[in-house]
């Protein structure tokens, strides 16, 4: 049984002002089509003590909502599971900041990775995934 430890920080720049890129993380909508995807079960309840859920291909993610201030910062912490199995525990602050060609997003993520069932890098390579999933989303609805 191992427990391994991982804080990582990824920053984008996204070419639409803060509250346009803040709404696509608390529209249930926005938010299925570029985090979930295709495929996924996803629920959003976008609110401090709120919970938001994703399941798909036997892996299920659920978080809560700690806390949000509009436009400016969303923190949450989250639980990974394989099937019924806790993999990673984790705290995630997201910061929208105001950037001379839009909003500069920067998301720390601190990870508590279970009995080598995830890894870090896999959760950095694929949280910059849905970032980038992000781009494509404000494109499409700009």
């Amino acid at each position: 049984m191992t427990v391994l430890h991982s804080t990582f920080t990824l920053e984008r720049t996204y070419p639409a002002p803060p509250p346009r890129v803040f709404a696509a993380w608390a529209d249930p909508v926005s938010k299925a089509r570029w985090f979930a995807g295709p495929g996924a079960e996803h629920a959003l309840d976008f609110r401090v003590g709120g919970q938001e859920r994703v399941a798909k291909d036997g892996l299920r993610f659920e978080a809560t909502y700690a806390d949000i201030t509009a436009d400016e910062r969303i923190v949450y912490s989250g639980t990974m599971y394989a099937a019924d199995r806790i993999t990673t525990l984790s705290l995630t602050t997201v910061q929208f900041e105001k950037a001379e060609s839009g909003t500069k997003l920067v998301l720390t993520e601190q990870g508590t990775y279970l009995d080598g069932q995830e890894h870090p890098t896999w959760r950095e390579q694929g949280t910059g995934s849905w970032l980038d999933a992000l781009v494509t989303e404000l494109q499409a609805n700009s």
